[in-house]
C-alpha cells in the first residue's frame, strides 16, 4: 500500500492518511453561522486525513462573500462545535482556515456598508459573490478599498489571535492561516497591491512583516503545533502579482521555519488552474524551508491526481497532498483513490450557494 494511505502526524494532530481536504468556499452558512447542512457535509468527508475547513471570516470586516461562515459570533462557534463533533465522531480531524479577505469584498458585505480594507487604496480587478434583494446570488465587481492605517494593524493581528482561540473553543484540532489567493495577507506580500511607505511596505522584509506577526500571535495563543499556513507564490488570483515571487516566498518560508509550525500548505501554480502559470521551483522552496530548520508537514496542492499524489509522497517531496474540487463531488474520495475507482463528475452549477443539492447529495461508493 502506498504511503499516501498510511497514517502520520501533522504537528501534534494524528491523521489516518496523507490526503488533505483543501478549503472550499460553498456559501451555505447564512448569517455567517454554520448549520446542520454544513455538519452533514463535513461529516461525509471525515475519512480525509485532515480536513481544512472553508475560509472562515475572523471578523465581520474580514468577510468578502455572502453566506460564508465566521468565528466572530457565539452562535458561529456553537455551530462549528456541531461540525467538529460530527467529524471527530466519524474518526476525522479538522482545522479551520482563518480568513481576512482584505480588498476582495463589497460594501454590502461590510459593517455599516463601509469600504473594504487593504494595504493600499487600489481596487482589485476581481469579483465577489453577494446576495440580491430577492435572495438570489450574483457575482459583482469588488468595491474600492481604503488603505489600512499603520495604527490599525495591531487590531488586525489581535483579530487573528481571537479567532484562533475561538476555533479551539469550537472544537477544531488547529487552524490554517490563510496567506494565499490574493486575500489580505498576500495583498501585503505582493508589490502590485502593496504600495505602502511605512514598515509594512516597500522591501520584502516589510511586506512579509504582517504575515509573520499574525503567525507569531496565533502560535503564542494556541501553540505552533496546532498552527499551519497556506501560501500561493505564483497565483494571480484576485489580481495579485510580484516581479520576483521566488525572493518573496523564499524569505517568507525561511522566516516561518523558526515557528515550528504544524504544516505549510502550498498552492503550486494558479489556484484551481494551471500549475505552470509562472516558472517556479517548488522543490527549492521546500528545501529553503527545511534548510532554515522548518519541520512542519509540507502539504502540496493543485492539480494532483492519484498517480502524482502517490509519487509526491513516496518520493518524500510532500508529506500530504491536498485535493479540492474532487472532494466536493466525492465525499469518499480517500476510498476511491485507494481503490483506484472512478470519480463522480462535478456539478458546476451548484458550487456556490443553494441547499443540499450538489452539497450533500453526491453518492459514495456502494
Amino acid at each position: 500500500m502506498s504511503k499516501l494511505f498510511e497514517p502520520t502526524s501533522v504537528g501534534t494532530i494524528p491523521v489516518s492518511n496523507r490526503i488533505a481536504m483543501a478549503p472550499l468556499t460553498r456559501n451555505r452558512s447564512p448569517g455567517a453561522v454554520p448549520n446542520d447542512l454544513n455538519v452533514e457535509y463535513y461529516r461525509q468527508r471525515a475519512t480525509a486525513g485532515l480536513i481544512i475547513s472553508e475560509g472562515t471570516a475572523i471578523t465581520h470586516q474580514a468577510q468578502g462573500y455572502a453566506d460564508v461562515p465566521g468565528l466572530y459570533k457565539s452562535e458561529a462557534i456553537e455551530g462549528w462545535k456541531k461540525v467538529t463533533d460530527a467529524v471527530h465522531a466519524a474518526g476525522g480531524k479538522i482545522v479551520t482556515q482563518l480568513w481576512h479577505v482584505g480588498r476582495i469584498s463589497h460594501t454590502s458585505l461590510q459593517p455599516e456598508g463601509g469600504a473594504p480594507v487593504a494595504p493600499s487604496a487600489i481596487a482589485a480587478q476581481s469579483k465577489t459573490y453577494i446576495l440580491n434583494p430577492d435572495g438570489s446570488g450574483a457575482f459583482v465587481e469588488t468595491s474600492e478599498p481604503r488603505a489600512l492605517e499603520t495604527a490599525e494593524l495591531a487590531g488586525i493581528i489581535e483579530d487573528y489571535r481571537k479567532a484562533a482561540r475561538a476555533a479551539i473553543e469550537g472544537g477544531f484540532d488547529g487552524v490554517e492561516i490563510h496567506a494565499a489567493n490574493g486575500y489580505l495577507l498576500e495583498q501585503f506580500m505582493r508589490s502590485n497591491s502593496n504600495q505602502r511607505t511605512d514598515q509594512y511596505g516597500g522591501s520584502i522584509e516589510n511586506r512579509i512583516r504582517l504575515t509573520l506577526e499574525v503567525v507569531d500571535a496565533v502560535t503564542k495563543e494556541i501553540g505552533a503545533e496546532k498552527t499551519g499556513i497556506r501560501i500561493s507564490p505564483t497565483t494571480p488570483a484576485n489580481d495579485v502579482s510580484d516581479p520576483d515571487p521566488k525572493a518573496v516566498y523564499t524569505a517568507l518560508v525561511e522566516a516561518l521555519a523558526k515557528f515550528d509550525l504544524a504544516f505549510v500548505h502550498v498552492i503550486e501554480g494558479a489556484t484551481g488552474g494551471p500549475r505552470d502559470v509562472l516558472p517556479f521551483d517548488w522543490k527549492a522552496l521546500k528545501s529553503a524551508y527545511r534548510d532554515a530548520g522548518g519541520k512542519g508537514a509540507w502539504i502540496a496542492n493543485n492539480g494532483y491526481d492519484r498517480a502524482s499524489a502517490i509519487e509526491a509522497v513516496e518520493s518524500g517531496y510532500a508529506d500530504l497532498v491536498a485535493f479540492g474540487r474532487p472532494f466536493i463531488a466525492n465525499p469518499d474520495l480517500v476510498r476511491r483513490l485507494k481503490d483506484d475507482a472512478s470519480l463522480n463528475p462535478l456539478d458546476q452549477a451548484t458550487l456556490y450557494g443553494g441547499g443540499a443539492e450538489g452539497y450533500t447529495t453526491y453518492p459514495a461508493l456502494a
